[in-house]
């Protein structure tokens, strides 16, 4: 046994979403997360459904499921995991965590802004910061939430002990949503998906 008990655990990151596509951005982010929070591995893990997001396209779960496999391929420690959809149900991120931890496992969970200022509001939030360390990346570039994000992250330290950390990175320009729009138009997609998920978005006909 090691000397220094700390030096046991493996750090995990959870990313989670509804990835409806995943894009360049989910992949940047998830690479940044694993660097600068010095991860052993991530799990990406397509939700069933999203609760409270229910504008994702007519896309089944398995598609999504797919399009993370391709996105993510061939990058070391990242795991793709079907747990949520084999779940079933509204996909809630504290039953996630629930099902991943581990006395020697030290869980960390990746956000967006616009989640974590909303954290509170999701089910069980005094578990679910109990259970992870939540972390957040800026998917915009608005200097009008940098004073709400930082009275939000006090709120969170005061409240349940956890101090929540910043994934440095730039903002990437598209969403999810803008995506879905330009497949259906037949618009390219270069550079905003992975080339594999457009391959995939176009012979499956997703978006149409």
């Amino acid at each position: 046994m090691s000397e220094n008990p700390i030096n046991d655990f493996r750090r995990v990151g959870v990313f989670g979403g509804s990835f409806s596509p995943v894009h360049q951005g989910h992949v940047r982010a998830a690479k940044a997360f694993m660097e600068q929070m010095r991860l052993d591995y991530l799990f990406v893990i397509p939700a069933y459904i999203s609760p409270g997001k229910s504008d994702i396209g007519d896309v089944s779960p398995m598609d999504r499921l797919k399009m993370c496999e391709l996105a993510f391929e061939g990058i070391d420690g990242v795991i793709v995991s079907d747990l949520e959809i084999r779940r079933g149900g509204p996909s809630y991120t504290v039953d996630t965590l629930r099902a991943l931890r581990a006395d020697d496992v030290r869980l960390f969970l990746l956000c967006g802004s616009d989640v974590i200022l909303s954290l509170d509001k999701w089910k069980d939030p005094a578990a679910l910061f109990e259970l992870c360390y939540p972390v957040y990346v800026r998917r915009e570039n608005d200097p009008l939430l940098d004073g709400q994000i930082i009275k939000k992250l006090k709120e969170y330290l005061d409240r349940y002990g956890k101090m929540v950390r910043k994934i440095q990175i730039d903002p990437f320009p598209v969403s999810s949503s803008r995506i879905r729009q330009m497949a259906k138009e037949g618009k390219p997609l270069t550079g905003l998906v992975p080339d594999a998920v457009e391959e995939y978005i176009r012979s499956q006909k997703l978006y149409l």
